[in-house]
């Protein structure tokens, strides 16, 4: 079981840990940077790798996608691209962008430029700039500012963002009023750098952040989702979440979160459901070897799994609060979420069934299931069935050490049950013992509806007694028949 300490972030580092990790990152990088670096020296123009790339040098972190900036304009970068790159493309032209790629590297070369977004347009408009420093001036936080001129390798930083670095501190390089004005996107990237990187926000840029919130609603649905994501996949998406909540982003992306926190009853008679969501985040994370690493789908419905309770609380007299059908209701309100932030259909189905079926576990008892109720168990979570298990395991929260024990017994004993099952029944792939056109040839009756009940009879069949012969599925489908009105 997780703790919201038991999650401490880097916080900081060390300068001279940066200074030798940013040097061995460019020799590792040099065959590509430093031949870029002359062919644009020597067209006249400068180039410098820029951005997250020196961030993630200093911390460390080593990837082949290489973010560039330069004076030359796209045509050029086009040309001089021409015949080092193993493939190039313009996707990003509009916005000064031409990507490339050589080896194992993806490299993406924009010409300095300035975004400014009007009061109410969702699209930046592009004006190129004519300096380094200007560029680097209009991007989000300091940590984002640095660059290294190549071939010199000479290392650019106007606005500190070194010493933020060392700090663990998240700041704009102006006032962050005027960079949330330009590109409102930016507040929740600061909440996503929170949680990818683990550092703290400078209050300042948590003020505006708060007071700006609503600028958030000019930006599409898309690009909202698409940061919501990463932050959700981050290291510690706690960090990013508190903070989308206490500025009051999450009220307009993700209202169903700060809808968690309900007020309390003078008695607290039911947990705190907000920190309760945030720790069975924390606790699924922790489950992910069983699904191969990082998963959004599973991470999210560990976030979206007890949204239904506001919505279903209620006061009994003898003193207990209930949330009956908290999972169905949580269900339908997590699918129009989704489709609210433009999540694909198979992504949106997916969560919204874990949702519906993360309580399904507990209506079983303590263990006395029947072989009936694990082939429904497997059959109503078909391909989530990894996932369901995850989060099923992540939703104890209990200090209760005792419970807890005995919740985590239970459940490996289903998962055991299934594995037999599966073993002896193939409950993934669960069918009748007979298909259609047996049916109708059995019964004499042509395709139609009195085909399908029948179906849904065997199937029940095969879910409450398992496997059958052909001849007692046969008898079975007769007498079941001949019973009808």
């Amino acid at each position: 079981m997780s703790d919201a300490a038991d999650r401490r972030p880097p916080g900081s580092v060390r300068l001279a840990d940066a200074q030798r990790d940013v040097t061995a990152e460019l020799d590792r990088i040099g065959p590509v940077i430093d031949e870029l670096g002359s062919r644009f020296s020597g067209a006249g123009h400068e180039l410098a790798l820029v951005g997250g790339p020196v961030r993630d040098a200093m911390l460390g972190r080593r990837h082949n996608d290489l973010d560039l900036t330069t004076s030359a304009r796209p045509e050029e970068i086009e040309r001089l691209l021409s015949g080092w790159a193993d493939a190039t493309w313009d996707i990003g032209r509009a916005f000064g962008t031409i990507g490339s790629r050589k080896g194992p590297f993806q490299v993406e070369i924009t010409t300095y430029r300035s975004e400014v977004y009007d009061a109410t347009s969702r699209k930046p408009s592009v004006d190129f700039g004519d300096s380094l420093e200007g560029d680097l001036g209009r991007r989000d936080f300091t940590v984002n500012a640095m660059a290294v001129r190549v071939p010199s390798r000479e290392f650019v930083d106007p606005y500190g963002g070194v010493v933020d670095l060392a700090h663990g501190l998240l700041r704009t390089p102006g006032r962050p009023e005027d960079s949330f004005s330009d590109d409102p996107l930016r507040m929740m990237r600061a909440a996503r750098f929170a949680a990818q990187l683990g550092f703290e926000v400078d209050p300042p840029v948590v003020e505006a952040m708060t007071a700006m919130a609503r600028r958030i609603e000019i930006i599409s649905a898309e690009r909202v989702r698409d940061e919501l994501v990463k932050l959700v996949l981050a290291a510690y998406p706690r960090l990013g979440l508190r903070l989308l909540v206490s500025s009051g982003l999450a009220a307009l992306v993700l209202p169903e979160l700060p809808a968690l926190a309900l007020e309390r009853d003078e008695h607290h008679r039911h947990k705190d459901v907000y920190e309760h969501t945030l720790t069975v985040l924390e606790q699924s994370i922790d489950l992910e070897d069983r699904l191969g690493g990082p998963d959004f789908v599973s991470r999210f419905a560990a976030l979206m799994h007890d949204v239904g309770k506001p919505r279903t609380r209620r006061f009994v007299d003898d003193g207990t609060v209930t949330f009956h059908h908290h999972d169905v209701v949580g269900a339908k309100l997590t699918r129009k979420r989704m489709q609210a932030l433009k999540f694909s259909g198979d992504m949106t189905d997916a969560v919204s069934k874990l949702v519906e079926l993360h309580l399904r576990f507990h209506g079983y008892g303590d263990g006395q299931w029947t072989d009936s109720a694990v082939r429904r168990y497997v059959r109503d979570a078909g391909d989530q069935l990894e996932r369901l298990h995850v989060l099923t395991r992540a939703d104890c929260t209990t200090r209760n050490r005792r419970k807890a024990e005995r919740l985590r017994r239970t459940y490996d004993e289903l998962e055991d049950r299934i594995a037999r099952l599966s073993a002896e029944e193939e409950l993934a792939a669960i069918r009748p013992d007979l298909d259609g056109t047996q049916i109708m040839e059995i019964l004499g009756i042509p395709p139609g509806r009195d085909v399908g009940a029948a179906y849904a009879f065997l199937l029940e069949l095969r879910l409450d007694e398992g496997p059958q012969s052909y001849d007692d599925a046969v008898a079975a489908l007769r007498s079941w028949w001949a019973a009808r009105p």
